[in-house]
Order: structure tokens, then C-alpha cells, then sequence
């Protein structure tokens, strides 16, 4: 059986918004795998909107360099949030940026071997003597760029978030905003026609059982059932709902929620080609110790002997 950290149950509730002894259940049944326990919680109706989020629990800033056609951002990261405000890191993580601009690099093991600014050592070296002045281990994690006549860009506060939008047509204004709305609702396509057809079977699955539930506990109450074409018809409109919530020109505009963000395109007379955004950790899982659990275990421990 798969080792259930209070971690892993404290990302279940974050990304599920159910109880944590929903969320622990769920992981022992789904022997400790998030994503199939996520997968279950929401054909149960325990998790109805879970967030696509990845296991964002490293450390770092986004940083971003930019021209007037193209722009860099890159993702460093670090074990603490301590490091990530100190202002020696984020100068370093600020110059690899430009760095990465400025020889036109978006590969992360090339931009390492590129000269630092103002030095004759390579970003690698400087990365390294940082790592032993600070003592704290860091890495240049990902590089991602974007070239176009009309770029958003926008790092949220905080530098956990960075995004670059590439638009055609509309103006500066509109290109940032579109940018910003890309922060804060992170769609995963510009519209639902995008979406692989893996993830749409993968979804109607997930619907089907719900569907098919509902329906049970329906005919169990003592309704009429419903025709196969009828649930098929919930079943696809519910699909569709779900694509729409995760693609760009269907959610609703972060600045103006009575509009969708295609109608605020085409008053912009502008289109989205494509955008890249980038948040600290994504995808990555680091152990957490909660000391106070920890203790409180052990001395639930000792008592119950």
C-alpha cells in the first residue's frame, strides 16, 4: 500500500475543495495515485470541478526578458520562499532571462552553457557558486519563448506565475489583459477544438459513470428513466461544458464577467495564436515535513501504548 503523506491529502483537498477524510479515503483506494483518486472523487460528486493543476509545491520565480517581437520567460527554482524573495536570486534569475533573450536560447542545458552577464563564467558556473554562497540547492528548470507583433505579457505579483500571449491584431492593452486572464483561469487550449481526443474520451468516461449513477439513484427514487438518447445528450453536454471551462475563448473575461473572452477579442478585433504560460513547481512533488503533525502523532502514539 502506497505511503498516504498528510501532504498528499492536504493537495487532494486543495485541488478537490472535499474533506480531508474524503480525501485520505480516496487515496487509500486509489493507492496513493492523485490524479485516479481525482479521477474517482468527481464520478462519486466529491470533487465536481477539480483544478488541472499539477503538484505545484517547488520553490522559485518566474522571470521574463522581452523585445518588441519576442519574449523569454524562464522558470529557477529553489527550495524555500525565503530564497525565491532574496534579492541576489531573483537579479540571477532576472539575467538568465535576458541571457536567453539575448542569444536567442530555448533550451535549458544550452542557456546554462551561455556566457553570465558581465562575467567571462557560463550561467552554469554562476548557478553553481550561487548554490554554495546561499546553501540552497537551485535549478534552471524550464525556457519557453514566443515571437509575434502584438505580445502580452504579464508575471503575476508574486512571480509564481508567468505568461506570454501571442495575439494577432488589437493593441498592447488588449494583448496583457488577455495575458493576465490566461494567469489567473489557466486554460489548456484557445478553444475546445484543440483538445486531444485522449482527454475527450478520457472525460466522457468520467461522465458516463456520473450519468449513469444519477440515473440509478433516479430509477431507484422511484422517477421515470430516461431514454438512452436523452442521457446521451446529458452526457455530450456535459463534455462540452467541461471543454469549455478549460479553453481560452469560452471561459468568462477576469476583468468583466458578462463576457466571454471571445466576445472580447472580436470587439478587439484580435485573435489568439497561441500562448505559453509557466508556474512555479508544475508538475514537480516535494516532501513535506508538518512538524506539529508529526509530533502530535507521536504522541498519540505514546498514549494509546
Amino acid at each position: 500500500m502506497a505511503n498516504i503523506t498528510a501532504a498528499l491529502v492536504k493537495e487532494l483537498r486543495e485541488r478537490t475543495g472535499a474533506g480531508m477524510m474524503d480525501c485520505k479515503k480516496a487515496l487509500v483506494a486509489a493507492d496513493g495515485d492523485i490524479e485516479v483518486a481525482i479521477d474517482n472523487m468527481r464520478k462519486n460528486g466529491q470533487a465536481k470541478a477539480a483544478k488541472k493543476a499539477g503538484r505545484v509545491t517547488a520553490e522559485g520565480v518566474i522571470a521574463y526578458a522581452s523585445n518588441e517581437n519576442k519574449a523569454y520567460i524562464v522558470e529557477i527554482n529553489c527550495e524555500t520562499d525565503f530564497v525565491a524573495k532574496d534579492a541576489g536570486f531573483n537579479e540571477f534569475c532576472n539575467n538568465v532571462a535576458r541571457v536567453a533573450l539575448d542569444k536567442n536560447v530555448a533550451d535549458v542545458e544550452a542557456l546554462k552553457n551561455e556566457t553570465y552577464p558581465g562575467t567571462s563564467d557560463s550561467v552554469q558556473t554562476v548557478l553553481t557558486n550561487l548554490i554554495a554562497k546561499i546553501g540552497e540547492n537551485m535549478s534552471i528548470r524550464r525556457v519557453a519563448s514566443l515571437e509575434g507583433s502584438n505580445l502580452g505579457i504579464y508575471i503575476h505579483s508574486n512571480k509564481l506565475i508567468g505568461v506570454i500571449a501571442s495575439l494577432e491584431g488589437g493593441d498592447a492593452q488588449l494583448s496583457h489583459d488577455i495575458a493576465m486572464h490566461i494567469c489567473a483561469s489557466a486554460p489548456q487550449y484557445i478553444t475546445k477544438e484543440e483538445a486531444p481526443q485522449d482527454q475527450i474520451e478520457h472525460e466522457r468516461q468520467i461522465q458516463t459513470e456520473i450519468t449513469e449513477k444519477e440515473e440509478a439513484e433516479n430509477v431507484a427514487a422511484g422517477k421515470k428513466a430516461k431514454p438512452a438518447n436523452v442521457l446521451a445528450n446529458i452526457i455530450e453536454g456535459r463534455i462540452n461544458k467541461r471543454f469549455e471551462e478549460l479553453s481560452l475563448v469560452t471561459q468568462y473575461f477576469v476583468k468583466d464577467g458578462s463576457k466571454r473572452v471571445s466576445e472580447v477579442l472580436k470587439e478587439g478585433k484580435a485573435s489568439v495564436k497561441t500562448f505559453v504560460r509557466l508556474k512555479v513547481g508544475e508538475g514537480i512533488e516535494k516532501n513535506v515535513v508538518d512538524f506539529a503533525a508529526e509530533v502530535a502523532a507521536q504522541v498519540a502514539a505514546a498514549q494509546a501504548k
